[in-house]
């Protein structure tokens, strides 16, 4: 492929080429797909329809079920095609769309659990200013300040991809469309995009992490003095899991997209994608609320009214 212009559709990879095993992955992610749905289908309505749940670490526990059902969905279905059938092409269109939602839902996925983790600590920390810093309208100006801010980024880092002209292969390694597979078929410079990676890697992961970690240091020393031994392993059993699910997001994003260019692809790079891709949305769910209390009240409160409005 001489330049750009020949380049109109990209190929995606499969993690074997042996139909069995190809059967069996798209079976495994199937299943991660729908159980995904299914339980962030179920906390968005629970905590809809649960008066109780109506606070603003529910609401973002809401955006967050909204926002992995719509990420898990930009990967896995197309996945599930390739792994099935014989067709792997995705258009030039299609391959800059993936991307630009991938980026979107990733990025504002981590803005959302920064601010989840900032939630937990004013509410353990600083209780009785608890209701002024959460407020309503500040929840829903956060909430819309991270999905904007996803916009942007988005657009900026999709633009800076496809302004690269593609003429090594038209075989993207990896099972959909992402950047650091692109800048390893590109012939043009592509010093501005790692730049870019780098700095959004340092900067915006990095920061939000730190500031993940930093909060939930602070809410630990502070549970470390409530007077009861149930209560401290009532925090610890709810925090551990939240910092190893961001953890896992961060670390194996990080690890995919800071790997140099002039490494040749690996199937570890597509296992390793699949811990920030599709991992994060199919526990979020079962970690952040299908093991909370109030979770499992208001599921049994929602159930039993709809079971007494079908005997009416």
């Amino acid at each position: 492929m001489p330049n750009s212009t020949t380049v109109t559709e990209f190929l995606l990879m499969r993690f074997s080429d042996v139909w069995e095993l190809r059967v069996l992955h798209a079976m495994l992610f199937l299943m991660m797909y729908l159980a995904t749905l299914l339980g962030n289908f179920l906390v968005v309505t629970v905590t809809t329809l649960a008066e109780s749940l109506h606070t603003p670490m529910y609401f973002f526990l809401r955006n967050l079920s909204v926002l992995d059902m719509c990420y898990i969905s930009i990967t896995v279905p197309k996945a599930c095609v390739i792994f099935l059938l014989d067709n792997r092409v995705i258009s030039m269109v299609g391959c800059a769309a993936q991307i630009f939602l991938v980026i979107l839902f990733a990025f504002a996925e981590l803005l959302f659990l920064t601010i989840m983790a900032r939630d937990r600590y004013v509410a353990i920390c600083q209780p009785l200013h608890y209701p002024v810093i959460m407020n309503p309208r500040a929840c829903v100006q956060m909430t819309l300040a991270s999905v904007f801010s996803g916009l942007i980024y988005a657009g900026v880092y999709t633009g800076n991809a496809f302004r690269l002209s593609f003429c090594r292969s038209n075989v993207v390694h990896q099972f959909f469309c992402d950047v650091p597979s692109l800048l390893k078929l590109s012939c043009s410079n592509t010093f501005s995009n790692e730049i870019v990676i780098f700095v959004s890697a340092v900067v915006i992961v990095g920061g939000c992490f730190i500031f993940i970690i930093m909060s939930y240091i602070r809410i630990f020393s502070a549970v470390l003095k409530f007077p009861t031994r149930g209560e401290r392993g009532k925090a610890f059993s709810t925090c551990v899991p939240h910092i190893l699910v961001v953890t896992v997001f961060v670390v194996s994003a990080i690890t995919v997209y800071m790997k140099p260019t002039s490494n040749s692809p690996t199937t570890q790079d597509m296992i390793i994608s699949v811990f920030y891709s599709i991992a994060p949305p199919f526990l979020n769910p079962i970690i952040y609320s299908l093991r909370n209390k109030q979770i499992k009240e208001a599921v049994r409160t929602v159930m039993s009214r709809m079971l007494y409005s079908e005997k009416q």
